[in-house]
């Protein structure tokens, strides 16, 4: 019984709890990621001016949109461009509702999408699915 414990069971237990551990490591796209997600943090001013556009760019990494909350001006004209750095996220489009914006991020292509805030408060953006992974303008 004990070299059948040693040569066949332990493998297969040190395998399933590496699984296990490799599984919980990874961001999946879930409700309960979502849900579990910590408070958002403040909006940061990112970006730049030019010809009275705010530029900000954004990055999809495995930790999902960066930076997550970026402050804008009511009215001001903002460009963001968008670029996808991995393979290992949903978030392979950038939907905002308010304004009717659905575009896709391929990998590694900087994307321009363009709008102008034209209420003040919160306004959330995210992936397709729900917008499950997600980042906030907040407008001023």
């Amino acid at each position: 019984m004990r070299p059948f414990f040693s040569r066949i069971i332990k493998p297969w237990l040190a395998l399933t709890a590496a699984a296990i551990l490799a599984g919980a490591s990874q961001q999946a796209c879930t409700k309960d990621a979502a849900a579990k997600a910590p408070d958002a943090p403040a909006a940061v001013e990112a970006g730049r001016r030019e010809n009275g556009v705010h530029v900000v760019d954004l990055a999809v990494t495995e930790k999902g949109f960066e930076p997550g909350a970026v402050q804008l001006k009511k009215g001001e004209p903002v460009k963001l461009v968008v670029t996808r750095k991995t393979d290992v996220t949903c978030a392979t489009e950038l939907v905002m509702d308010e304004y009717k914006i659905d575009a896709k991020l391929p990998l590694n292509t900087p994307v321009e999408i363009a709008f102008t805030p034209s209420q003040s408060g919160t306004l959330r953006y995210g992936c397709a699915m729900g917008k499950m992974i997600a980042g906030t303008f907040v407008v001023d």
